[in-house]
């Protein structure tokens, strides 16, 4: 079995690289793509990994292919290689298994990539769905697996041929030491015959290839820049357009990229970065495209590549999706950016929860107890298509029939929401005080009513809790004890928490009967209580020195999420600034359950969070003018609308350039020598007026109103620059429209033995633009200066 992709660099912003990072400021407009629309530029390509097969598929390689880790045994809560599970409604075949029943009663039951059927119903749905292009994933086929891949790359041609779908080869070089050789085998006498097929894809032409994995400084890919370069350029040679899939950090030769291998990463006719685990939340997707993707887009630019990023719906076992916001965050920002296309990571991918195929919607169709999370695992009804349909708008908005939107078009539930079961604790996260022996505090909300979590005996009370995955307006509870148990009362207290960490009480300490011949079940109407944590404190047994639970169900007094948002944050002010940060508080809002925490936001990316009243921003540029917002969060993920707008510029480091990079005008310049040219950092560029026009001049924006005490003014240093006076006078304006005098017109001499340049000091003023008027220069009959530098003192 292949490794897995995901088990790469997982830190993002703790990372030495990206925390040192510095905010690139975002693209004025698109980029021209490097090749013209085809079948990957322009278009939206998923990744199928095709790799699922069962007992009696007929399969070559046998067995439950890429569903257990051990595959020649049923897949079961431990025996599994799955995080998500499929929504199997569409297909015609499927094949038993050995995990619990579904929360529905019904059995669970997996499907096979090798029947037709299923690749025909995946291949359907791309073209529901606008996924224009698939990309096999093809790893090392000289092994075992290598018949059933062969195999599978027959079926997935019929089915992209059936439903005018485009496909390309997309070999992954994992664990593969005799690739160099082996991948030209391959190509020539076995997957190169499919690219007569009218479904591969091509682009400028050319059959297209990905080779995915050079470059990894993972063991698992210990290869050297140069058997790589040499695959490339033969894939080349035999004519195909040839896709990288690298690292993320390939650019710059860190973290997952080994060094030495841009010439590798520049061969490549299109770059693909990975991205899998490398983002956990929006605000870490953002801040990979300020510090990562921008850069990337340009160097690819400059040198021709097509730049084709991985997008991602986020690990739904993990929690990273928070239904659609971070998957659409991620294309909104890489088509924002000019991408030449997407590529989708993944398709199928069940086995690391990052997949866009139908899955299931609720614990209703996921196997009870079995701590597998279903598409409403924050509270949001989901509809097991909803991945696929931000994709279809992500392919929109990628070709510009939508318009660039950071709002997710679609809805997470089209029509009315699936039946959860009503019992809002099957299969939910537990804890409790302590347990005996194996009698686990999941015991309490799978499957099996034999089942029960006890505690540890004697030393009431005990307690046992769940979390409902969101706030509920919770007001039914069902306890039961095993059938066949003697009768017996335990003494319960009822409480809640929307945090999991303060609890309050629900209902009081009162006694429930369990009797058998009730079936050892009792039911018990609460008082209507949002909550998310159902903690039950238990004070006594009669028929045990502990506590015993066999299955605990919790209802809702409605069946849905909290869907009420905090009130907005009021009185967003600054409380101190630093050259690097800016500090704010605000007044606190209110909850109808409770608010969990703030967002401060600089325009729509979130920079700080908290659960207070105040946060500081840091990492911020010095002499910057930087605007903030509040919003509010509740348990179940509800979002404020934003405070007010509060605009506020970061203090100056001692000595620091004012004027460096700030925007500036003139009166008048030619040919190349522009205002732009004294603030650029460069000594050899310059600005010049129009000659014989007396008087000329040149100011700079500082952004702000800023003490200023001090200006530093160069020519280029070069010999050639013959010493010549100027006479010019510094000025200062609040609104640059009235200019005042900050130092009066005199003569100033630029000597090349004195590096051309000339410091003008004077009494400290607060102004926010700053010109320089020549009326005379004995060297040109024109204004001239290379350098403007203005500082505080």
């Amino acid at each position: 079995m292949a490794v897995s992709r995901r088990k790469f660099v997982t830190s993002v912003l703790a990372g030495s690289a990206l925390a040192a990072a510095t905010t690139t400021e975002l693209l004025a407009s698109p980029a021209q793509a490097a090749s013209p629309p085809g079948d990957v530029v322009g278009k939206v390509t998923v990744g199928y990994q095709g790799w699922f097969s069962a007992p009696g598929d007929s399969a070559p390689i046998g067995g439950w292919w890429h569903w257990s880790r051990d595959r020649f045994q049923p897949p079961s809560p431990s025996n599994t290689t799955i995080v998500s599970w499929p929504d199997m409604r569409e297909y015609t075949r499927s094949y038993p298994t050995a995990y619990p029943n579904l929360g529905n009663g019904s059995p669970a039951t997996l499907f096979s990539s090798y029947d037709q059927q299923t690749v025909d119903t995946h291949f359907r749905w791309m073209q529901e769905y606008g996924c224009d292009t698939a990309a096999l994933q093809r790893f090392n086929p000289t092994g075992d697996e290598g018949p059933t891949r062969d195999a599978m790359t027959q079926k997935v041609r019929s089915a992209a041929e059936r439903y005018s779908r485009k496909f390309y080869i997309m070999y992954d070089v994992t664990d593969w030491l005799t690739f160099q050789a082996d991948i030209k085998t391959d190509w020539t006498t076995k997957m190169s015959a499919h690219t007569a097929s009218s479904a591969y894809a091509r682009q400028n032409g050319k059959p297209v290839v990905c080779i995915w994995g050079f470059g990894f400084s993972e063991p698992s890919r210990p290869f050297t820049p140069g058997p790589c370069l040499e695959v490339i350029n033969w894939f080349k040679a035999q004519g195909c357009y040839v896709i990288g899939g690298v690292p993320t950090w390939w650019r710059q030769g860190i973290e997952d990229s080994r060094p030495g291998f841009l010439d590798v990463y520049h061969a490549f006719h299109a770059i693909s970065p990975w991205m899998v685990y490398r983002a956990r939340t929006v605000e870490e997707l953002d801040s990979y495209y300020n510090n990562v993707n921008i850069g990337d887009m340009a160097d690819c630019a400059a040198r021709g590549i097509d730049y084709l990023p991985c997008v991602m719906p986020g690990d739904l076992a993990g929690g990273h999706r928070k239904h659609g916001d971070f998957y659409w965050r991620h294309i909104y920002n890489m088509v924002r950016l000019g991408s030449q296309g997407l590529y989708v990571s993944m398709y199928d991918e069940y086995n690391e929860g990052n997949q866009i195929a139908k899955t299931s919607e609720t614990q209703a169709t996921t196997p009870a107890g079995a701590n597998i999370r279903a598409l409403d695992e924050d509270g949001v009804a989901c509809s097991s298509d909803y991945y696929l349909r931000i994709t279809g708008d992500g392919g929109r908005m990628l070709r510009g029939q939508l318009a660039l939107t950071p709002v997710r078009p679609t809805p997470p539930m089209v029509g009315t929401p699936p039946p959860t079961g009503g019992n809002l604790a099957a299969g939910r996260g537990t804890s409790a005080s302590s347990q005996n022996g194996g009698f686990a505090a999941s015991n309490a909300v799978d499957s099996d009513a034999g089942s029960y979590w006890e505690s540890g005996n004697g030393a009431f009370p005990h307690w046992w809790q769940v979390d409902l995955g969101a706030a509920h307006q919770v007001n039914k509870l069902v306890l039961r004890l095993p059938a066949g148990w003697g009768a017996r009362t335990q003494t319960i207290t009822v409480q809640g928490s929307v945090d999991g960490g303060s609890f309050a009480t629900i209902a009081g300490a009162s006694a429930f009967a369990f009797d058998p011949a009730t079936g050892n079940t009792v039911t018990r109407t609460l008082p209507t209580t949002t909550t998310r944590y159902v903690r039950l404190s238990i004070g006594g047994n009669t028929g045990w020195p502990a506590a015993q639970l066999a299955q605990v169900e919790v209802y809702a007094a409605s069946g849905t999420a909290d869907t009420t948002a905090p009130t907005t944050p009021t009185g967003l002010t600054v409380s101190g600034t630093t050259a690097t940060s800016v500090s704010l508080a605000w007044t606190a809002s209110t909850d109808n359950v409770g608010v969990t925490g703030y967002q401060v936001r600089q325009g729509s990316t979130v920079v700080a969070t908290g659960t207070g009243t105040t946060a500081t921003v840091s990492g911020l540029s010095p002499s910057t003018a930087y605007s903030f917002t509040v919003t509010a969060r509740d348990a179940a993920g509800n979002t404020s609308a934003a405070s007010n707008t509060i605009t506020v510029t970061t203090d100056a480091p001692a000595n620091a350039d004012l004027a460096r990079g700030r925007p500036t005008a003139e009166s008048s310049h030619v040919q190349s020598y522009a205002s732009g040219n004294v603030v650029d950092g460069d000594p050899n560029s310059y600005w010049e007026s129009a000659n014989n026009a007396f008087p000329q001049w040149v100011q700079v924006d500082l952004g702000t109103s800023r003490t200023v005490g001090r200006v530093v003014l160069k020519l280029p240093p070069a010999t050639a620059w013959a010493s010549r006076t100027q006479t010019l006078t510094v000025q200062g304006s609040a609104d640059g429209g009235s200019f005042g005098t900050l130092v009066s017109s005199a003569g100033r001499t630029f000597d090349p033995a004195t590096g051309n340049q000339l410091t003008l000091t004077f009494t400290a003023a607060q102004t926010r633009y700053v010109r320089i008027t020549v009326t005379g220069n004995t060297g040109w009959p024109a204004g001239q200066l290379s350098t403007l530098e203005v500082y505080q003192s």
